[in-house]
């Protein structure tokens, strides 16, 4: 029986930040590296394009390896595998997306303040 895949919220627009979505596709090809490329675009909700754009290239770059093996429907399927680049790359993508997220809060937390001193102000 097969379990649909969990998403993960990146909060990657799908037309939105291109290392957001290597990312995303990192992260899941390292937890399920059995996914078709149509379970990868429904988990990250991209369109299947774009899953199959983002796909090949990190397999292009060397970050993801692709093997046959069969289901046992008996199609012939891939396993994505990353590479010891691939992990690498995941980890600095994780790290700079990470940065970007924290400066963001930051930036968004400064506007709630804001916003709730005019509301105090405005109330007196």
């Amino acid at each position: 029986m097969n379990e649909q895949p969990t998403p993960i919220h990146t909060g990657t627009p799908p037309y939105g930040d291109a290392e957001a979505a290597r990312l995303a596709v990192l992260r899941l090809l390292e937890q399920r590296p059995d996914m078709s490329q149509r379970e990868l675009s429904e988990a990250l909700g991209l369109s299947l394009g774009k899953t199959h754009y983002v796909l090949h290239s990190l397999l292009d770059r060397g970050l993801v390896k692709a093997g046959n093996f069969r289901r046992s429907d008996n199609k012939l399927a891939y396993a994505y595998v990353l590479t010891p680049s691939g992990l690498r790359e995941k980890l600095r993508l994780t790290r700079a997306f990470l940065s970007r997220k924290e400066a963001e809060f930051e930036q968004l937390r400064h506007t709630i303040a804001a916003l709730k001193s005019e509301l105090v102000d405005t109330a007196q």
